[in-house]
C-alpha cells in the first residue's frame, strides 16, 4: 500500500498497534546535503506492507507512539543510518529494536551480510537489484521502484522469526542485548562539532598543538556545513584540515598557498578558517586534545595480534561465529597492549574467546598442532 495521505498514514498505525514486529527501511539522498534527505519510509508487519511519502504526507509526528511502543519490535537491517535519519526527521529512535544484519554474524554469517544475500539464504529468495541506484526524490516512482522498496521490508518479519528462534535454540538471542543496546544510543546520533576532529582522515599526524587548531577548525566546517546544509566535504575536505593545521597558516596568503584552498574558500570564509586554526594554536596547552587512540610511539604488536587472532579464528569457527564479530583487529592491538577496556573482555565475548585471550597472554594457554589440528589447550 502506498500512502500518500495524513489520515492513511494514521489508519496504518491504528493496524500496527496491534502488531508484535515492525519492520522498518528507508530511502533517502544525501549526495548534496549535510542532512540526509528522507525519500521513502517503509515498513512492513506480519499482515501488510505499506510506503509512506514523506513528500506529500503533513508529518511524521503520529509515528512517535508507533516507535516508542515497547511491545513492538522493531526490525532492521544494517539499520544504523535508517535510525539516524529517523532520529533526525521525528526527534526519536525506535526501540526496542532486532537488526537482522548483527544478528547474522551470530548465525554463522560474514560480518557485514548483504540483505539480498540473508534474504536468499534463509528465506530461499532471489531479489532483484534493478533499482538499487535509483533517485528516490523523483516522483512518480515506477511499479518496479515501488516494489524494489517494498522488497527491503516484506522479507524482514520472516527473517526475524527464523533467526531470533534458532538463536533461542543456541542460547545466543541476548547475546544481541549490548549490540542493540548500543545501536539505539541517541549519542550515536547527536552530531557534536567540537569531536569531529576525532574522525579526520591522518588526523594522528598531527601535534596535539596542532590538533587543537584542528579541532576548532572542523568544528567550524562542521557547523558551516549544517547552516548550509552542505556535505561538510564541500566546505573543506579532511585532507585539507589536517595539512592547514600542520602548516600553521598565520595569514590568508599562507592559507591559500594550500593545495585546493583559495578555490574551496571565498574570502569571508577564509578569514574565519584562518580564525580558527589560529585560536587553536594560541590556546593553553592544557586544553590541547589527546587522541585517545594515538598509539603511534607505542612498540609494534603486529606479531602477538597474529598469535591472538588464531585463537579468536579457532573459537569462531567453534562457534559458527564471524571472527570479526568476536574481535577485532584493533580490540586485539589493544588487548596487546595492556589495555583493559576491550569489547573482546565483555560479557559474552568475552566468555567465549576473551578469557582464553587473557589466559594465553599470561603464559598458561598455548597453540600446538596435534595430529594436523591445530588447537589451544593448558600449558603443560
Amino acid at each position: 500500500m502506498y500512502i500518500s495521505t495524513q489520515n492513511e498514514l494514521i489508519d496504518f498505525i491504528a493496524r500496527a498497534r496491534s502488531s508484535e514486529i515492525l519492520a522498518i527501511d528507508t530511502e533517502f539522498l544525501r549526495e548534496k546535503t549535510y542532512y540526509p534527505m528522507l525519500c521513502l519510509l517503509q515498513m512492513a508487519t506480519e499482515d501488510e506492507d505499506v510506503i509512506v511519502d514523506p513528500f506529500t504526507i503533513d508529518s511524521l509526528e503520529p509515528l512517535e507512539e508507533l516507535f516508542a511502543d515497547q511491545n513492538i519490535t522493531k526490525l532492521f537491517h544494517a539499520g544504523s543510518q535508517d535510525i539516524e535519519i529517523l532520529y533526525h526527521e521525528i526527534g526519536l529512535i525506535p526501540r526496542p529494536i532486532f537488526d537482522t544484519q548483527v544478528a547474522a554474524a551470530l548465525l554463522g554469517h560474514s560480518l557485514q551480510i548483504g540483505y539480498g544475500s540473508l534474504v536468499q539464504s534463509v528465506c530461499g529468495v532471489s531479489l532483484k537489484k534493478g533499482d538499487s541506484y535509483t533517485d528516490w526524490s523523483h516522483r512518480p516512482l515506477s511499479k518496479s521502484q515501488l516494489a524494489y522498496a517494498a522488497d527491503d521490508v516484506i522479507y524482514l518479519p520472516r527473517l526475524y522469526r527464523k533467526m531470533s528462534a534458532r538463536l533461542i535454540e543456541l542460547g545466543r538471542l541476548d547475546w544481541l542485548d549490548s549490540d542493540f543496546a548500543e545501536l539505539s544510543d541517541e549519542s550515536r546520533y547527536i552530531n557534536l562539532p567540537r569531536e569531529r576532529y576525532k574522525k579526520l582522515k591522518r588526523v594522528n599526524q598531527l601535534s596535539r598543538r596542532q590538533l587543537s587548531a584542528a579541532r576548532e577548525l572542523s568544528a567550524w566546517r562542521e557547523e558551516t556545513a549544517i547552516k548550509r546544509n552542505i556535505p561538510r566535504k564541500w566546505v573543506l575536505a579532511d585532507e585539507q584540515i589536517v595539512e592547514a593545521c600542520k602548516q600553521e597558516p598565520d595569514s590568508l596568503d599562507a592559507l591559500f598557498l594550500i593545495r585546493g584552498m583559495s578555490t574551496k574558500l571565498n574570502t569571508n570564509d577564509a578569514r574565519q578558517a584562518l580564525a580558527a586554526i589560529q585560536r587553536g594554536l594560541k590556546a593553553d596547552p592544557s586544553t590541547w586534545p589527546k587522541l585517545d587512540n594515538a598509539n603511534t610511539n607505542e612498540a609494534s604488536v603486529d606479531i602477538e595480534v597474529s598469535a591472538l587472532e588464531t585463537i579468536v579464528k579457532l573459537r569462531a569457527k567453534e562457534n559458527s561465529i564471524a571472527p570479526q564479530v568476536l574481535a577485532s583487529s584493533g580490540d586485539l592491538r589493544d588487548l596487546a597492549r595492556g589495555y583493559s577496556n576491550a569489547e573482546v573482555l565483555k560479557g559474552w565475548r568475552y566468555e567465549i574467546v576473551g578469557k582464553d585471550l587473557l589466559a594465553f597472554m599470561e603464559g598458561k594457554l598455548e597453540l600446538k598442532i596435534e595430529n594436523g589440528v591445530l588447537m589451544v589447550t593448558n600449558r603443560q
